[in-house]
Formats: structure tokens, sequence, C-alpha cells
């Protein structure tokens, strides 16, 4: 059946996101779509028209007729798809189509198509195409994460004060602040957003095997060697010069996926965090609202913490996506492999995809997260006393002298046995009785006692951390700006000044 009778133009995007809605976004949609591919491919070659002209390989005036014939408008995504079946890769039937462009193109009559992928292989221009695509969706993502950082800052600084409990296997812990929660998630973010932010994106120029050898011969007698039009392309694009090519050691695409992974491991955190804590039972934090957002097809009374749901869905897909691209660059067998390469590129797009998705989530989340300090006091002060023990028996034990063979040690746990004995509801009173019993007051005071059984007075450097924490990274906790969704495909080269 063809794309038209199931009701597809012959350029509609085949996947809208239907069944992925955590990247279902016009900006992942303009970044990382099918024509954003073939925007980044065309890139390249007419990068490298204006590379050879520049060199005097390619005859005057070609650099400018390639380039009107490389607008992504031109070509027909959906049909350039299906005959990239023919040869593997879809630079093959693009390129024909680009020749018959510039050739249409070229009234002048000076050639122009010589200065199309010559000296160049398909590896050549994919590799690079996707470099280009990945160091465009960074940069968004970058700007994201930046927003998100920005707002966990703020609010660790806001609730730096606020009590709540911290839990262990599920259970209380110890007393907590919401200030270093959020510090902590800060912390997360902004260290995979600093390795994300030290990603090269290097061209990629080897020609058929790696050797330059078509390069070589292109450029004999030249002002310029095929190193040197390799580095000129790389500035062209706004990419980071290669020392060699890099066919077969892909440590370039599999740095690249762990970092992006690390990114979904940060969101991923948040987003459980959130999750529980969402909880009515909990009831510590809430999502922000928005129309239509977290309702329910059965349930009208539901707010689904959808956002959290979305970010955490991606989350749980980046192992798998960054372990296929690993598992392709084990096996780039030869110098050029029989299937490896072409895995990557659904796993590199896809994880590109879901980190720039989880990435306009997390920062949503971030700016608008509804926090409720009082019902973090209410759940720690369920915990009664006993969430005290540790810093009692620290401070307690050692006033104890032994009795009936027990150490005051072994004194103080047993008061913890005998209060876990009684009803939740009469720990708080028991505890604080058996400890009073246990300990004479000439050695602890009334009020010493209550000191110790005050939550505030156990947090240790939980203050510190979190200041020891947004000190760290500086430039994650400045105001940034996010970059908004494009109603139309993007530059290639866009923010390509910030990189190579």
């Amino acid at each position: 059946m063809t794309a038209a009778a199931l009701g597809y133009g012959a350029d509609a995007d085949g996947d809208a996101g239907l069944l992925s809605p955590v990247s279902a976004s016009p900006l992942v949609r303009v970044l990382t779509g099918d024509r954003a591919v073939l925007a980044a491919i065309l890139a390249v070659e007419s990068g490298w028209a204006a590379v050879l002209e520049a060199a005097d390989l390619a005859p005057a005036g070609s650099a400018a007729v390639v380039a009107s014939a490389a607008e992504a408008g031109r070509y027909d995504a959906a049909d350039i798809a299906l005959r990239a079946q023919g040869g593997g890769n879809p630079v093959i039937p693009l390129l024909a189509d680009l020749r018959k462009q510039v050739s249409a193109l070229d009234t002048a009559g000076i050639g122009a198509g010589k200065a199309i992928h010559t000296s160049l292989t398909s590896q050549d221009v994919l590799d690079t195409a996707l470099m280009l695509l990945a160091r465009n969706t960074v940069d968004a993502l970058l700007a994201d994460l930046k927003c998100t950082t920005t707002a966990l800052a703020t609010l660790a600084e806001k609730y730096a004060d606020a009590l709540g409990v911290g839990r262990s296997l599920t259970q209380h812990s110890l007393p907590f602040t919401f200030g270093l929660r959020a510090a902590q998630w800060f912390h997360g973010v902004a260290a995979a957003g600093r390795q994300l932010e030290r990603m090269e994106f290097p061209v990629q120029f080897g020609g058929a095997a790696g050797t330059l050898a078509a390069g070589t011969v292109m450029t004999k007698g030249a002002a310029k060697d095929p190193f040197d039009l390799a580095d000129a392309l790389a500035a062209q694009l706004g990419l980071a010069a290669a020392p060699a090519p890099w066919h077969t050691n892909r440590l370039a695409v599999t740095s690249l996926g762990n970092a992006l992974a690390t990114v979904l491991d940060a969101a991923g955190k948040i987003a459980a965090d959130v999750l529980f804590l969402s909880r009515p039972e909990v009831a510590e934090l809430a999502e922000p609202r928005a129309a239509g957002r977290g309702v329910s097809s059965a349930m009208p009374q539901k707010q689904n913490p959808v956002l959290s749901v979305l970010i955490r869905s991606a989350a749980l897909q980046a192992p798998q996506l960054v372990a296929q691209l690993h598992l392709a660059a084990a096996n780039f067998n030869d110098e050029r492999p029989d299937g490896a390469w072409h895995t990557e590129w659904p796993a590199l797009r896809q994880l590109l995809q879901l980190a720039l998705g989880a990435g306009g989530q997390l920062r949503e989340l971030a700016e608008g997260l509804q926090v409720f300090p009082d019902a973090m006091r209410r759940n720690l002060d369920l915990a009664g006393p006993l969430l005290l023990a540790e810093g009692v028996g620290a401070a307690v034990a050692p006033l104890l002298e032994a009795k009936d063979g027990r150490t005051g040690k072994e004194q103080l746990q047993a008061v913890v046995d005998q209060t876990l004995q009684v009803p939740a509801a009469q720990q708080a009173g028991t505890y604080r009785r058996l400890l009073r019993g246990a300990v004479p007051a000439d050695r602890l005071s009334d009020e010493q006692l209550g000191d110790l059984l005050d939550p505030a007075n156990y947090l240790g450097q939980a203050g510190g951390i979190t200041r020891r924490i947004l000190a760290a990274y500086p430039d994650f906790a400045a105001p940034a700006t996010p970059i908004s969704d494009p109603g139309s495909p993007v530059d290639p080269n866009a923010n390509g000044a910030n990189r190579g």
C-alpha cells in the first residue's frame, strides 16, 4: 500500500511521535526529524563545495550553485528513504537528486557539479551530517538543562531549611532538608550538562577506505592537502577537526551516547523522586498544573504526574540505546562494517530525541514544581523521635555505665527495641519515656534531651553540602534562556559559533 493510500502526503512525516510522547515536540522534530537529516547531509555537501572552490579545486561560482540546490525543501524525504534501500544509506539517492538540481541551476554552465562529493564517500558525509545534527540538538538540550539547573538552584536556596525526612530502602532514615534534595538534583543535572558541554563533534573525512587516496590524487600539485581540506570543512560547519579518519573508531558516537544517557539518568532520578513525593499519601510535591495535562480517560478526579512519567520513560529507554551504540562499535569490522554502522543511526537519533524531549519536560517540571514544606514536616513527625536514635546513641551511650553486663550502646538499643514493640502511634511517647528512664537526669538534663530529639539539630552538613554543590557549578546556577520551539526547519549551521 502506498503512503498516499494510507493518508500521507509525499513529504509527510510518517513518525509524528504517537507512541513516543516524550519526544513529540516541534523542537525535537525540527532538530532531529528526517528533514533535519536531509538538511545536515546537504549542508555537508554544500560546505564541501565551498571548501573545494576556496582551494581552487572546483570551478569559481560552484559553491553558490550548490548552496542554492542544497535547500532541504527541494527534496522528498519519503522517496529518498525508499530509494536508500538500493545502496544502504540515504546519501546515495540524495546525491543523485542534488546533482540534478545543481545541473538545472547551473545556467551559466560553469560545471558546478564537479564540486559535489568529489573524493568523499557516503560515510564521510553521513557521519559528518550526524555530528552536525547532534551538535545542534545538544546545543538546544544544554539551553534547557541550564534553565533546569537555574530553577533547581533557586529551590535549593529557597528551601534550604525546609525540614523533611530522608528515606533509605523505602524507610524513614534521618532528618533531611528539601534544599539538599534540590541541590542533589541540581548536582546530577549540572554534572551531566558539563560532560555534555565538553563533547566534541568531529568531521569525518577518509574516503572509500579511510586512506584519503582519492583526496590525495585530487590535491596533487595543489596548495592544500587532504588534511587541510578536512580542517577547512570542520571550520565551515562549526565542527571539530579530527586528527585522522574515524571510520572504524566510534568513540565520537559512543561518547555522545554515554553523555546523553547520563543526562537522562539525572532526569530519571528527579522524575522518580517526584513520582513518589507527589503520591497523595506523601503529598510533599506536585507537578505544575497545565490545561489538559494529567487527565485520565476514565477518572475525572485524577491529576497524573505526567511530566515525571514521560521523563522516566525516556530514562528507562536510554541504556538499551547506548548499549546498541557500543555493540555496533565493537563490531565495526574491516574498513566499513557490514551492518554495524547502520544500527548506529536509529539508536543515536532516538537518544537525541529522548534527551531533548525529556530535557524540555524536565525544565518545565523544575521551573513550576510545587513544594509543600508543611507536608514534609508532617511526614517527618510521623517518624517520631526514633528517627534521632543514631544521634542519641552517639551522644548518650558514653554517659551510661555498664548495667547488667550491657554497655551503654546496648542499653540504648534495648530502648529502641522496646519502643518498636508498641503501635506506631504510641512510639514517640514511649521512646521519650524509656529514654528518660535510661539516662540519669544529672548526666543529661531535660533541656539537653529535648535538643537531642529535635530533628533540626541533626542535619549534619546538609547546608554546607548544598552550598558546596551550587558553588561547584556556577555556570549552571545562573539564569539561562531556553531555545523556543521553532515553527520551521532551522539552519544546520545554527549555533556553530559555539563549537569546533
